[in-house]
């Protein structure tokens, strides 16, 4: 019996234009009736969540994946960087000049160029962007045609006082190897070619599932979970029901328990369908 279920928010709980479709909506709704726990496990922090999961009334929130798990009324658990190891990120991006944000409970600071990327339209356009644009590229551009460059860009930032549940950095994936040997208590994940997010060694989303549904006496058997990319892929190969969505990567589907159509086509609403768990 399914008693709980966690969406990955981009290409699975919103469409293209971050919008949840109606049929997901009542998909929701319908779950929740039957007492069923909805929430979200993403890379995403808290900073206007609300917004980026359209709203929805949700139950539960593991975010920055899964080292920031709460509900509306408390928080489940709170895992953020030890001081040696976020001191270490710090002189890493400063000493490599590299483009990093810095999330806390209520912030998201960092490089002014991924803050830009942030913004709506702007990841409205990375959409025309090749699948294989080259990361590596981009970044020596943009560390080489960087005015002004401070040798402690980051050292000073305000938001260093506070806890800091991941960062994220502009990074190709052909860089893993070199990020591991340069950080070594640091996990690493992402969702996308252009980024990395990085989190404290030993977290993930399933982790934070794991500690979210202990709250509430659940076992990962009775845990369904939605998603489509890297940073999903632990996720979905635990819990007792795992879910790609149809516009997922091709690995991802290999390891789900069921595909679904993409979160353009109503994909959710269908899988919840499938599984008797709405009618």
């Amino acid at each position: 019996m399914i008693k709980a279920i966690f969406f990955d928010i981009d290409g699975t709980l919103v469409n293209k234009n971050a919008k949840a479709l109606e049929t997901t909506k009542r998909a929701i709704e319908l779950a929740q009736k039957q007492g069923i726990i909805c929430g979200v496990a993403t890379g995403r922090g808290p900073v206007h969540l609300n917004q980026q999961i359209d709203k929805l009334n949700l139950d539960v929130f593991v975010t920055y994946n899964g080292q920031l798990v709460y509900t509306k009324d408390e928080t489940i658990r709170a895992n953020s960087f030890s001081v040696d190891v976020l001191r270490n990120i710090v002189a890493f991006s400063d000493e490599h000049h590299r483009q990093i944000m810095f999330g806390s409970k209520d912030s998201l600071e960092g490089s002014s160029l991924m803050r830009f990327g942030q913004k709506k339209w702007a990841k409205r356009l990375t959409r025309f962007l090749p699948k294989q644009f080259p990361v590596t590229l981009a970044k020596n551009l943009v560390s080489r045609f960087s005015l002004h460059r401070k040798d402690q860009r980051y050292h000073d930032l305000a938001i260093l006082k506070e806890p800091i549940y991941q960062c994220v950095l502009l990074s190709a994936m052909s860089e893993e190897r070199f990020l591991k040997e340069q950080l070594p208590d640091c996990q690493f994940t992402r969702s996308n070619p252009y980024t990395v997010d990085i989190i404290p060694s030993g977290g993930s989303k399933l982790v934070g599932i794991q500690q979210c549904i202990e709250h509430f006496g659940i076992s990962l058997e009775e845990v369904m979970a939605f998603g489509d990319s890297w940073n999903d892929l632990e996720m979905l190969s635990h819990v007792g029901f795992g879910i790609a969505m149809g516009n997922a990567e091709e690995e991802i589907k290999k390891a789900a328990k069921y595909v679904t159509k993409s979160n353009e086509e109503d994909g959710i609403y269908q899988a919840l369908r499938y599984y008797d768990v709405i009618r």
